[in-house]
């Protein structure tokens, strides 16, 4: 089994695997958006990768607000939800992705990454810690028998 990440933006969408023992996020590319409200292109790339690596769940950022409201971005990325749960029938769950970006855009400031080459990579970075907190969480959460919370 393996749990795709999503970092779904109006431009790309960012995507993200978890090993077959659910301990590790990678990211394995950003798939590019012609125009934000057309999805069929990214939907049929993204039920390829399902099927390529044997997906059983996705995580899908949530962009929240700082004060924790649900913006215009929150609300097309769970219509985003809806959708891809019909078109490919793999359980969806949101995720929390509040700072991820800017989280991306340090790990890549620190990796000596040129400013001009970041953009290139932020969103499947994003993906990978969308993904990598919700294994961790997981992980955690049977560790306690059940019992962590968000």
């Amino acid at each position: 089994m393996r749990i795709m990440g999503l970092d779904f933006g109006s431009k790309t969408v960012g995507v993200a695997i978890s090993d077959e023992l659910l301990l590790t996020a990678q990211g394995i590319e950003i798939i590019e958006r012609k125009e934000e409200n057309k999805l069929r292109r990214t939907l049929a790339r993204i039920e390829t990768l399902i099927l390529e690596y044997g997906v059983e769940e996705i995580v899908l950022g949530l962009p929240k607000n700082m004060n924790n409201s649900l913006g215009e971005r929150a609300e097309l990325s769970m219509a985003f939800k809806d959708r891809l749960e019909r078109r490919t029938n793999v359980p969806v769950v949101m995720w929390d992705e509040r700072l991820t970006t800017v989280a991306a855009d340090k790990a890549m400031i620190e990796a000596g990454i040129r400013r001009e080459h970041r953009k290139e990579h932020v969103d499947k970075i994003a993906a990978c810690f969308i993904l990598q907190g919700y294994l961790d969480y997981r992980k955690n959460k049977e560790s306690l028998g059940g019992e962590a919370g968000i």
